[in-house]
């Protein structure tokens, strides 16, 4: 039995005996199952998996982020030892292009101790090979949850990192706000949504603005995405550092549907074939930068990514590797800056969200932004 049918069949099992399951429970299943999740099995990154992220598309993603972890590193006031933490690395394309970078100021390399946030094994395997030449065949040191990453100064990366985490998602309904939950359908044998009939304190969890949306509308909302940017908020303010999130989603709290499926760079039905398919929901940069500020943290933003990679110098960058390039090469450099700043493209789509500990100046790509 192909592994996504065994997950099939273990939710059924679950909701069988307990009854209808939260979309959060039926996406962490989903994509976490140690034995049968989307992201244990196998590696699913690149144009031969199911999606392709910006570290994929161009050397330039990761280098600027690893300029602007030396800069911000220096504007800290180069501490001797500082941790280089990635949250959901993937095949590790990112750090291995941040680590070429840092290696241009020696003395910020020489002080980088890399970690890495990851479950899955089969990826921690495609890690050990991207970074072994960066690392002089040394390994990175990897962590289940942010919760163990080491005392000290810390300088976080999270790409396309929060949209995939486990969301609740509630509807509007002419009683008020009632949570959509996961059943089997009697008709088909497959999955479908309902709605939970059990009353709850749901007003609480949805923000003041989105309360009066007509009936219909669905809010959604990541609590480990929340728990997860309180923590760091917390780490950042006590021991210092800084955070850089980047991803897709809504600069502020709004009513939506977002949940999304995507297998072979396609989008398919979100509740068919679970494990078998990539699920992800647009981040709500609003909850997570005030959730950040709950634990002691600033943050800044967000901005678009074009916005963002341009002030790195992203255009300039790539001018200077047209120099060594074939015309063919040079093509795909201008077509890489297109697809990560362009304005149709992941420039606006995507958002950058930085975290420091309070009283640290604007991080750079920010520095346009007031005092939070």
């Amino acid at each position: 039995m192909a592994l996504d049918r065994r997950l099939t069949e273990h939710l059924k099992r679950r909701i069988s005996v307990e009854g209808p399951v939260s979309v959060a429970s039926f996406m962490g299943d989903a994509l976490g199952h140690p034995r049968f999740g989307y992201y244990i099995t196998a590696d699913r990154f690149g144009a031969a998996g199911d999606f392709i992220t910006a570290p994929e598309i161009s050397q330039m993603f990761g280098e600027l982020i690893g300029l602007w972890c030396a800069h911000t590193w220096a504007a800290m006031g180069s501490p001797e030892h500082v941790g280089l933490v990635e949250l959901g690395p993937g095949r590790g394309t990112l750090m291995r292009d941040a680590l070429r970078a840092a290696a241009m100021l020696p003395s910020f390399r020489q002080a980088v101790r890399v970690h890495l946030v990851e479950t899955s094994p089969v990826l921690r395997l495609r890690q050990v090979e991207m970074l072994a030449p960066a690392l002089q065949g040394g390994k990175p040191v990897w962590h289940d949850s942010v919760s163990t990453l080491p005392d000290g100064p810390l300088l976080v990366i999270a790409n396309e990192f929060f949209d995939a985490l486990p969301i609740r998602q509630f509807e509007k309904t002419s009683h008020g706000w009632t949570e959509r939950l996961v059943d089997i359908d009697p008709e088909s044998g497959g999955f479908r949504i309902v709605l939970d009939r059990r009353p709850g304190p749901l007003e609480a969890l949805i923000p003041a603005r989105v309360r009066a949306s007509p009936v219909g509308s669905v809010f959604e909302i990541c609590p480990a995405a929340t728990a997860i940017a309180r923590e760091l908020g917390g780490r950042l303010a006590t021991s210092g550092g800084a955070a850089v999130i980047v991803d897709y989603g809504h600069p502020r709290s709004a009513a939506g549907e977002t949940l999304q499926a995507v297998r072979n760079h396609a989008f398919v039905p979100v509740l068919e074939d679970p494990g078998a398919a990539d699920l992800t929901a647009h981040v709500d940069f609003e909850l997570l930068g005030d959730a950040a500020r709950a634990g002691g943290a600033s943050a800044w933003g967000p901005v678009t990514q074009g916005e963002f990679l341009a002030a790195l110098g992203i255009r300039e960058r790539a001018a200077m590797l047209r120099e060594r390039a074939t015309p063919g090469q040079a093509a795909d450099i201008d077509s890489a800056v297109q697809r990560l700043i362009g304005e149709k493209e992941m420039g606006t789509l995507f958002k950058v969200l930085a975290l420091t500990g309070p009283g640290q100046d604007s991080p750079a790509g920010f520095e346009s932004l007031r005092q939070p």
